[in-house]
Formats: C-alpha cells, structure tokens, sequence
C-alpha cells in the first residue's frame, strides 16, 4: 500500500470532512458522536485556510488507496502566553490501523515542530484507548494527569489522560 502524507489544503475540505464523518460513525474515541458535527465544506475549507496561515498550527493528511485515511492536527496558540504550546487531534480510519500511518504522521509534525518555535504538544485520550496511549509514548508523550469523568459515551463516564511533550 501507497501513502502519501501532506500538507491539507483547502481543496481538501470535502475529503476531509468525509473523512471526520466516517471516523464519527465507525469510533467512539474521537470526540464527537455521530450526527454531531455541524460543520460544512465552506467551513472546513475555512478552517485549513487558517491553518495555512498560522505559523503555530498544522493539518497533514495521509491518503491511501486514493481516499484521505487519517490526518494529524496541530492547534498552536495564539497569544503571547501560550503560542509555544499547542494541541493535537489524530484520526486514522480503522482499515489502516496499524500500517505505521500514525507513526508517519508524528513523523511529520516532528519536522515541523522543529522549524515552528513549538516547545510543548498536549493532547487527551480516553484512558481505555490503549493503542492510542501507546502510540502516544512511543512518540515521546507522557502522562500528565486524569481527568475523571471526562467525557460521556454512550451513557458511560471516560476518564481521559492528558498527555504531553516538551521540546528544549
């Protein structure tokens, strides 16, 4: 199998959001349920033109077998305080688990990170999202802290992890 990881652009707003409905439908570990997300094609586009823009923020894509399969958000702060930190989101879809996709999207945001004044990532997972957790170590990130009952899925409380690195 063929990936190719890139730089989203807004032209990748229909994959893109294709790609979040189906993550919403097929795992309950991304944040919104199904039918939750609101947002339309002139949106997303809107939002990867903002990321383009920022010198703190990046959206990657990773496409195989010609359809986005998963992407790799990084949401860097915007004021003086906090813009050396920033916040990631990944999603990969279930059929490519496992193909070092993951890995090759940290891989690039690794490059990044190195060029964009970026000193700590963060992110949560839910506790029981143990590939997850472990891919998250892999990278380098550990475990912060507990944030008990954190979420509700499926009429169930999560508690999420909330996890980081730092960059010296």
């Amino acid at each position: 199998m063929n990936v190719t990881l890139r730089e989203l652009i807004p032209k990748d707003a229909a994959a893109l959001l294709c790609l979040q409905h189906r993550l919403d439908q097929e795992t309950s570990y991304m944040m919104l349920a199904p039918g939750e997300r609101r947002t339309g094609i002139p949106q997303v586009e809107e939002r990867i033109a903002d990321y383009t823009k920022s010198d703190t923020s990046l959206l990657i894509g990773a496409e195989a077998d010609g359809e986005l399969a998963g992407y790799l958000s990084v949401e860097g702060g915007t004021f003086s305080r906090n813009k050396h930190s920033a916040y990631i989101v990944i999603g990969i879809l279930k059929a490519y688990q496992g193909m070092g996709i993951g890995t090759g999207l940290f891989r690039e945001m690794e490059l990044w990170v190195k060029r964009s004044g970026i000193m700590r990532l963060e992110l949560t997972v839910m506790q029981h999202n143990e590939q997850a957790v472990e891919l998250y170590k892999k990278q380098g990130f550990e475990i912060e802290g507990l944030k008990r009952k954190s979420l509700l899925v499926d009429g169930q409380w999560v508690d999420e992890y909330y996890m980081g690195k730092i960059y010296n």
